[in-house]
């Protein structure tokens, strides 16, 4: 199988799963920058991919990445939760493979939409940049409860309500509008001790309001859901989370359907990077997939 040196995370597991297909179609739920569904394409020329990402930068750049494919890439705007209704627009009743990659990917870290703290920019977070909802409306409107609930359960933060607090006396005294202006409220709240560990104070808190803009942990149930029951009879399923409410909805609908006799469990503990791939790409670190055939 064709080698790429920037490559999307697991890949070479990924590739391996699909590689037995008999049908036409594979859905990319997840579509980014198109890494996924490049290698799919190269590696399997029997083989149609289409891209779903509810992000319009993202359908333009991977169209224009996967051009090359000509007709064999079919790119839809639209959330995976609707994974169904996509289908049904295409004419198409059964697919052979769904991919999800969950999380935000590299590529969407690079745009100016205020998802890293690595850079000052305005706090927005929406995949969906037609969607009314932004990190900066959730840091400066929700009150102290629903900061508190958001911080415990999406980001499983420890210092939840310390964060929260800190949050709502901040923006009494001028609105939070930048990624640095939270994450230095996040760091202040920190013990010493804990500020200079391997993972930044604030990566938490942006993942948990990351997760409340975007709908996430809701849309992953849908989607996923609604895919199962969109795969041919001995289709795959592939789903790449990064952190553990995801991996644990993913866990739980795949048992589901075991129980069900709706699906095959491929992969009795998610797979995780290997050394060659942490070696070549760090960031995979967290990845964990899970695998699933239709019964």
């Amino acid at each position: 199988m064709e080698e790429v040196k920037h490559y999307p995370v697991l890949w070479r597991e990924v590739l391996n799963y699909f590689k037995d297909l008999k049908g036409k179609y594979i859905v990319d739920a997840t579509l980014g920058g198109g890494g996924h569904s490049y290698l799919i394409l190269k590696n399997f020329p029997d083989k149609t991919v289409i891209g779903i990402d509810k992000d319009q930068f993202a359908i333009e750049k991977a169209s224009e990445r996967l051009k090359e494919f000509k007709d064999r890439f079919i790119p839809v705007k639209s959330s995976f939760k609707d994974v169904d209704n996509v289908l049904d627009s295409l004419g198409i009743d059964k697919v052979s493979g769904f991919l999800f990659d969950l999380g935000v990917s590299m590529f969407q870290l690079k745009t100016e939409r205020g998802f890293s703290f690595q850079r000052d920019e305005f706090l927005d977070m929406r995949m969906d940049k037609s969607q009314h909802l932004r990190a900066y409306d959730v840091v400066n409107t929700y009150p102290k409860p629903m900061l508190e609930k958001i911080l415990k359960e999406y980001g499983e933060e420890k210092f939840y309500k310390k964060i929260a607090s800190a949050i709502v006396e901040a923006r009494k005294k001028k609105k939070i509008e930048t990624t640095k202006e939270l994450a230095d409220i996040v760091y202040r709240v920190y013990p010493p001790s804990l500020r200079r560990g391997r993972i930044h104070p604030a990566t938490k808190t942006f993942q948990a309001i990351r997760i409340e803009v975007n709908n996430e942990l809701e849309e992953i149930k849908k989607g996923i859901s609604k895919a199962i029951d969109r795969l041919e009879k001995g289709g795959i399923i592939q789903v790449i989370s990064f952190h553990s409410l995801e991996d644990r909805i993913v866990k739980n609908i795949f048992k589901e359907g075991k129980k069900l006799k709706k699906l095959e469990i491929l992969t009795k503990k998610p797979i995780t990077p290997g050394k060659e791939e942490l070696k070549e790409n760090p960031p995979s670190r967290s990845a964990k997939l899970r695998v699933a055939r239709k019964l």
